[in-house]
């Protein structure tokens, strides 16, 4: 899709930013701040540039303030992975590496500017290294996560038409069950301190590299990144994003989400195929020259969670829902954090009792984000706004987000409609290029002048948004429209339940309706579970409106979830449904 950004777009926009604040630390201070030299097209003063690479323009720009002696000491990125290896590069450093990498990928596997390559690897350094080697040579990067199956890879090597893969010794031998029946495979790279016959060594490859690289010459609506979404209702879809989307809106937008400075190290568990990590764990925060911490972490464990944050010196957290509802099962009493002020959760959205436990616990508020695969952060929670629990914030600068009916009609604060953001006549600088090999799809994703997303939610009259839930996972019992989150919500207040998922089941005389399937807590046993069913269909009812209680209850070891995270209701409800 065309970009159409214009200075006096720019001027008009501006007023949908955050209210004025006073920002900590070094970066409103320096003149030869990254972010501040960007100053003039924030204020609509200037055309946004029609060329740019985050590598040369951003990362290189922070390498030479870093080498003024500009920047505060601490690394530009810091990896552990809790056994006692521990990685630590400046800016400086990361730019040499990654522009050996860069002439790995073009010299030696012979990818040019717009080639695509699959990347799956776990929460390793040489994953931010691909990153920016990709920036720098104009490579489309498709991540991955690292639990993919062979069928899952198959199905990206053949949608996207990749001609090259890098991933570790985990995940080769799924690679090598399918290659054969990817055509445009050409190149297969391995991340590994062994060798595998039909792969080439990544590490021993960028090693031996120069680190002479010119940077390429990238615009605003260059393909950077496809993101392929996590398929929670149906096939997923490959999502491309452009050097502006990703590269550039962080330049944009203001601090609203993370608010950073350059002394500030930031921590999102977020695995690696997921966008929340380009976000959070790479764009954003080298943006404004922050550090970038990693803990390989091959399981989301409390215990190496907790124990990291009271060894290293992090400031913000970054994690799911999930992340936050199993930290809260522990005694955080036994734990002092060394430095942590600010938490982010999003991905879904977190229960308020959740909220309020780890405020009780730690002292600390947890501020909500909102976006999806295609539109990067729209709605957040930030610095010095009240927290309204349930509510996922007010829109973020730059993008005029609102609740529409059926008909693309604005609906007045209180009222339930679809979460949209308004891509006409300006399609802001955010938003995704389109569905790649799928113009139908891109198509459906407008009404009228917006990009709907296919949440239901509300806003009310100061402006915050709460997600009731997708538009497909609404339950509509004897005409009531009922979203499953606050009826999860309500469940996860009893001491009885650690996860719960909530979805409609048939019923001869209601239609449908409300199931929940319910994970229970560690501590809590009982053998009764007839009478546990009355006591939480009594504590739902007393909870919320009495009509959404589940007339269903199944208990469960575990919910099914994307390899992101989120829950797959749409499994649950299929089978309630009989339509697996």
């Amino acid at each position: 899709m065309k970009l159409l950004f214009k200075l006096q777009t720019l001027k008009s926009l501006w007023t949908l930013k955050p209210p004025n604040r006073t920002f900590h630390g070094h970066s409103r201070l320096l003149a030869s701040d990254v972010y501040s030299q960007y100053e003039s097209v924030r204020r609509g003063e200037q055309e946004i540039p029609k060329y740019f690479n985050f590598a040369s323009d951003v990362l290189d720009k922070w390498s030479e303030i870093e080498k003024a002696g500009k920047r505060p000491s601490n690394p530009a990125f810091w990896w552990v992975n809790g056994k006692g290896e521990e990685v630590k590069w400046s800016f400086e450093e990361l730019g040499f590496l990654s522009r050996k990498v860069a002439n790995v990928l073009t010299k030696v596997c012979g990818l040019q500017k717009g080639n695509r390559i699959v990347v799956i690897l776990p929460r390793v350094p040489e994953w931010w290294l691909v990153n920016v080697a990709c920036m720098r040579a104009g490579i489309v990067l498709i991540p991955g996560i690292s639990q993919l199956s062979a069928k899952d890879i198959l199905f990206r090597l053949q949608a996207s038409k990749a001609t090259c893969i890098i991933t570790d010794d985990r995940l080769a031998p799924a690679v090598d069950s399918v290659a054969s029946e990817c055509q445009f495979l050409k190149t297969k790279l391995i991340v590994s301190k062994g060798s595998r016959e039909g792969w080439l060594n990544f590490t021993d490859l960028y090693k031996n590299q120069s680190a002479d690289h010119s940077c390429v010459k990238t615009s605003l609506q260059d393909s950077m990144s496809i993101f392929f979404t996590s398929g929670t209702t149906g096939s997923p879809k490959m999502t491309e994003h452009s050097q502006g989307s990703l590269g550039f809106r962080p330049l944009l937008s203001e601090r609203y989400w993370l608010d950073l400075t350059p002394s500030d190290v930031i921590w999102s568990t977020a695995d690696t195929g997921w966008i929340l990590a380009s976000l959070a764990s790479l764009f954003d925060p080298w943006v404004f020259g922050s550090c970038i911490f990693i803990h390989k972490l091959p399981q989301i464990e409390s215990a190496a969670i907790l124990n990291t944050l009271c060894r290293f010196p992090i400031d913000t957290l970054v994690g799911a829902p999930t992340l936050f509802r199993m930290l809260v099962q522990n005694d955080l009493s036994n734990y002092k954090f060394l430095n942590l002020k600010h938490c982010l959760s999003g991905g879904e959205p977190l229960n308020p009792e959740v909220m309020e436990q780890w405020k009780s616990k730690t002292g600390l508020d947890i501020y909500e984000v909102y976006g999806q695969t295609e539109t990067g952060i729209i709605c957040s929670v930030f610095k010095g706004m009240k927290i309204k629990p349930g509510s996922m914030g007010k829109a973020a600068p730059f993008y005029d987000v609102q609740i529409v009916d059926k008909k693309a009609n604005i609906l007045p604060p209180g009222q339930q409609g679809e979460i949209a953001v308004r891509s006409k006549p300006i399609r802001p600088l955010g938003l995704f290029s389109e569905y790649v090999d799928n113009p139908k799809k891109t198509a459906e994703s407008e009404r009228g002048d917006f990009y709907v997303t296919g949440d239901r939610g509300t806003m009310d009259e100061d402006g915050y948004f709460q997600f009731i839930g997708r538009d497909d996972d609404i339950i509509i019992s004897s005409g009531y429209r009922i979203g499953p989150f606050e009826v999860e919500s309500a469940l996860i207040e009893h001491p009885a339940v650690a996860e719960t998922a909530v979805v409609s089941s048939p019923d001869p005389l209601r239609g449908e309706v409300v199931k929940a399937f319910v994970v229970l807590s560690p501590t809590f046993s009982s053998s009764d579970l007839e009478s546990l069913t009355c006591d939480l269909q009594e504590h739902v009812k007393k909870t919320t409106a009495p009509y959404k209680y589940p007339r269903k209850v199944e208990f469960v070891q575990e919910l099914p979830k994307t390899v992101t995270g989120k829950i797959k209701r749409n499994e649950l409800r299929n089978k309630e449904w009989g339509r697996m």
